[in-house]
């Protein structure tokens, strides 16, 4: 449990960094499928990459559930190149959309209804969908109201003392859980605000100066997370 000054600390928090940076318009997706496959996609790679994978499946009108399913392994393997471990995330991707067809007529609208605790847990059985990209589909393609817990907030929030070394995944997330209204809109734009502080100044070797959150007690030393 945080104590009233670290509840105030992480309002505090957003409250910074959104003034700084505005809002970010997270996830930029033009349906829940394509938003869903770049929570995929984006394990171990940059946003870029990701944008060259979607945009490649988008000409050659592969961002549809039956397209994708009826792909072979070695087609979409070949479309999404550019994100990286393209095999490994094409059998993932694959297996999302069998879970997909299996439970929810491959319909993604079919979801909205589901109970989020229920759902999460459908997810993580997943082969290849871990807590992050699970979270990532229910907040940003689903629209629940789950907070996402990435390195940039584990970084960030050791760095200021608001978690022990070692926290875990669910440890991590009920802090933000605790200590923020249950909104899908504020859950989604402080995640987006911590990823674009952790990238600007809260990278492996930190860059403090000029940090929206410099003045709060923190640790400099290089973190390896």
């Amino acid at each position: 449990m945080t104590g009233i000054g670290d509840s105030i600390r992480i309002r505090n928090f957003y409250s910074a960094l959104l003034k700084r940076y505005g809002p970010q318009d997270w996830w930029p997706a033009e349906t829940r499928l394509e938003c869903a496959t770049g929570a995929i996609l984006t394990q171990n790679t940059s946003w870029r990459n990701v944008e060259k994978a979607i945009e490649t499946l988008r000409e050659n009108l592969m961002l549809s559930a039956e397209k994708l399913r009826s792909a072979s392994h070695e087609r979409l393997a070949v479309l999404i190149r550019p994100c990286g471990y393209h095999n490994l995330k094409a059998k993932r991707l694959k297996n999302f959309i069998d879970f997909l067809f299996a439970g929810y007529g491959g319909e993604m609208e079919n979801m909205l209804a589901e109970d989020t605790g229920k759902l999460r847990k459908e997810l993580l059985s997943v082969n290849g969908i871990g807590e992050e990209t699970a979270d990532s589909i229910l907040l940003y393609a689903l629209g629940k109201p789950v907070f996402v817990v990435d390195n940039y907030s584990r970084r960030i929030l050791g760095r200021h003392r608001l978690i022990p070394e070692g926290a875990s995944y669910a440890e991590i997330q009920e802090l933000f859980v605790q200590n923020l209204p249950a909104d899908t809109e504020v859950f989604g734009e402080y995640h987006a605000l911590i990823v674009k502080t952790g990238k600007l100044h809260c990278a492996k070797t930190p860059r403090c100066e000029g940090c929206p959150l410099e003045h709060d007690p923190h640790d400099s030393g290089i973190n390896p997370i």
